[in-house]
């Protein structure tokens, strides 16, 4: 009798320990992955993004297609596939499609994705997005698009990687993430149209979108800093979506939230015009960070050495926590606007 109640003791504190240990394993805090995304892994795969070798990423170019070569081989090498009921890291978009929209000459192109499955709602999809062609060459020269969208092309590498370390260590997302690179934004929005019309998850699943499109210089409003980034669309649809990039920021990055392009009667009307306003057209919360247009903007200027790679970290880092917060939380944000 002694000895079983000595073994149900053992039993018992073990339990008990195993207990705690697992409590203790919540995703309350994402600063130790925040602090994975550094300046010098963007820097390393911005200036492979956008080197003259990739030619400018026009869309469907041969450029463009190595830089998704590349964008693929990290995924692998970060033990991170491809979404769950897809065939491999490409929706391909026919050249068909890209055309039918304007008077165009569009390869065929495709869209690029990697996906983290959920621990405890796999079914509930978050997507994080950016665009990676940009315009090309002109007159023999390249236009490298190194902030436009190349910052926000390695943005998404650099969190998916945060995530994916997240998940080894026991700490993986409990909604699915999608990591989005879209083509064809330069001509039209046409990658996210694609996605958002031949969606691989149902669009009723799908919780939010975070769209990252120039993310690494400063413009003339903010000479005297970079310390600081626009937000756009967040409130558009949903109160939850605004109140988390708010409470994310304070408590993580404290960065400067500019809204002033987020009014609708911005003449810019940069809300309509990068890939997450065709989530946001289906009732999808949508936030776009963008540090606005400088003067190289569409320029062979934009160039990886022009990049503020201090600026571009800390904006990764917000996106991630954004994420973070969106993927882990209770319940998905409420859409409460029209």
């Amino acid at each position: 009798m002694k000895k079983i109640v000595i073994l149900l003791l053992i039993v018992s504190s073990f339990s008990c320990k195993n207990t705690q240990s697992v409590a203790t394993k919540d995703n309350s805090d994402p600063t130790k992955y925040m602090n994975t995304i550094t300046a010098a892994e963007l820097k390393k795969h911005l200036y492979i993004v956008a080197s003259d070798e990739m030619e400018g990423r026009e869309t469907g170019s041969k450029g463009q297609k190595k830089v998704g070569v590349y964008l693929i081989d990290q995924y692998k090498k970060d033990k991170i596939s491809f979404p769950k009921g897809a065939t491999d890291y490409y929706q391909h978009i026919p050249a068909s499609y890209l055309n039918s929209r304007r008077n165009q000459n569009l390869p065929d192109s495709e869209n690029i994705w990697a996906y983290i499955e959920g621990t405890e709602k796999p079914d509930e999809v978050l997507v994080i997005s950016a665009h990676y062609d940009h315009v090309g060459m002109k007159n023999g020269e390249v236009y490298n698009g190194a902030d436009d969208d190349g910052s926000g092309t390695v943005a998404l590498l650099e969190m998916a990687q945060a995530f994916a370390k997240a998940k080894e260590e026991g700490h993986g997302p409990k909604r699915s993430i999608l990591f989005l690179h879209v083509t064809g934004e330069e001509h039209g929005l046409h990658g996210s149209r694609f996605y958002s019309e031949n969606p691989l998850f149902p669009i009723v699943n799908t919780i939010a979108d975070i769209n990252i499109d120039m993310i690494g210089r400063r413009d003339v409003e903010h000479a005297n800093t970079n310390n600081y980034v626009y937000v756009i669309g967040a409130d558009r649809l949903s109160s939850d979506l605004h109140n988390i990039v708010v409470a994310q920021n304070k408590k993580y990055t404290k960065i400067d939230l500019d809204f002033k392009f987020n009014d609708p009667k911005d003449p810019n009307h940069f809300y309509e015009r990068s890939d997450h306003y065709n989530f946001a057209k289906l009732g999808i919360p949508s936030v776009f960070l963008f540090n606005g247009v400088h003067e190289d903007y569409h320029k062979k200027g934009d160039k990886p050495e022009k990049i503020e790679y201090d600026a571009l970290t800390k904006r990764t880092q917000l996106a991630f926590v954004i994420a973070w917060d969106l993927a882990n939380r209770d319940n998905r944000p409420v859409v409460d606007k029209k």
